[in-house]
């Protein structure tokens, strides 16, 4: 069972919002709405996450991102459409036991801190204890375990205005993670800081979901930060999610021209992997002495897991023409990536090829099967 399921959801702030809910239902876009002073934040966002998984919604400020966050733990009551977290109703639920299931099992680390700036960093860490009513010895140690996860220790007595913005963010995260929360949800958590504090902040994170595997849904307006943070991406545009999937799939299948035009910057090479790009291994048999997949692995410059990133492959690819062998755990060849299918894989999506239409729950864009084009286009390359 999905841990957190979004269902149906729209947010819409002005004059009568059911109607207004009725009207996008019927077709009505959101600047038919505004036109009768009514906005539709959010519109009919539909998504599921699963245990263990870091959910990244990412969208241009204006989107509804923000909004969307705040009805996944109730600080704000969704026009229409549900919310369920481990399989209960939270829009169901009263104000009473709404702030229980906020108090214990979801955790938010905001974008500026919000520290206070009369208490320690140990108390800053312990105040979602606090709230829970945990004893002060146990939220302590809590409190200091979760500051050392986050490579805080020995910070416990400063204060926040001695720390930078970097290791203010953590004392939030901290924070967070000292709860033991099921789910955690960060808005824009490190957006305000600068950018080589970010990627250390993005490789803490990535280090402690190894090791605590949270349910996370983060936030941010970086598509870079997306594709690096999430295993799933949700991208929105004016209140609706236009793109749901992995990021190789947003990567090699844009939905759409909005999607394409976020995408053109991104380091492709980061992103997609061997698995993703790579041939079946009969398209190599037969060339040369190639002829089993035992003769590949045996001449393969190298042979490599499915996750690994293409940018590893340069190498290999360059001081060898025979191309370079994916395996799977058991170390048996499933694939095969050649210098032409590599260079193929790093050229940004031809205009035409966006996937069509807006991605509806739970559904991905078949995104790896997009590069099986490219590949297709390589493998008389491949053979030569």
């Amino acid at each position: 069972m999905s841990r957190l399921q979004a269902e149906h959801l729209y947010k819409v702030f002005g004059r009568r919002p059911d109607e207004a809910v009725r009207r996008l239902e019927a077709g009505a876009d959101r600047d038919e709405l505004r036109a009768d002073g009514t906005t539709a934040a959010v519109i009919d966002a539909s998504f599921s996450v699963e245990p263990g998984q870091i959910f990244v919604v990412m969208g241009l400020s204006g989107s509804g991102k923000s909004t969307l966050l705040r009805m996944l733990n109730g600080l704000l009551e969704p026009t229409a459409g549900r919310v369920l977290f481990d399989g209960e109703d939270l829009t169901a639920l009263s104000p009473r036991e709404l702030r229980r299931v906020r108090s214990h099992k979801i955790s938010m680390v905001f974008q500026h801190f919000a520290l206070f700036p009369h208490r320690s960093v140990l108390e800053n860490a312990a105040y979602g204890l606090e709230v829970q009513g945990v004893p002060r010895a146990e939220r302590e140690r809590r409190a200091a375990e979760a500051l050392e996860l986050c490579g805080l220790g020995g910070w416990e007595k400063s204060w926040p205005d001695e720390l930078s913005g970097g290791m203010q963010q953590r004392v939030g995260l901290a924070r967070a993670l000292a709860t033991d929360a099921d789910l955690l949800l960060m808005d824009e958590s490190f957006s305000a800081l600068d950018p080589l504090i970010r990627r250390d902040m993005q490789d803490q994170l990535l280090e402690l979901q190894k090791r605590l595997k949270k349910t996370i849904v983060f936030i941010t307006h970086d598509l870079n930060e997306a594709m690096r943070l999430g295993d799933r991406i949700a991208v929105m545009r004016d209140g609706r999610i236009v793109q749901l999937g992995s990021a190789e799939d947003i990567l090699v299948r844009p939905a759409n021209d909005y999607v394409a035009s976020f995408i053109q910057d991104v380091d492709r090479s980061r992103v997609l992997t061997a698995g993703a790009i790579m041939a079946d291994p009969d398209t190599v048999l037969g060339v040369g002495d190639l002829r089993t997949a035992a003769d590949v692995l045996a001449a393969a410059p190298a042979a490599v897991p499915r996750d690994t990133p293409i940018a590893e492959l340069f190498t290999p690819c360059s001081t060898s023409g025979v191309a370079v062998a994916v395996t799977d755990d058991a170390g048996e060849l499933v694939g095969v990536v050649t210098r032409a299918t590599l260079l193929a894989a790093l050229a940004e999506p031809a205009a035409g090829t966006t996937a069509a239409g807006t991605q509806e729950a739970g559904t991905q864009v078949a995104g790896t099967t997009a590069v099986s084009t490219t590949v297709d286009t390589t493998q008389e390359a491949a053979r030569a």
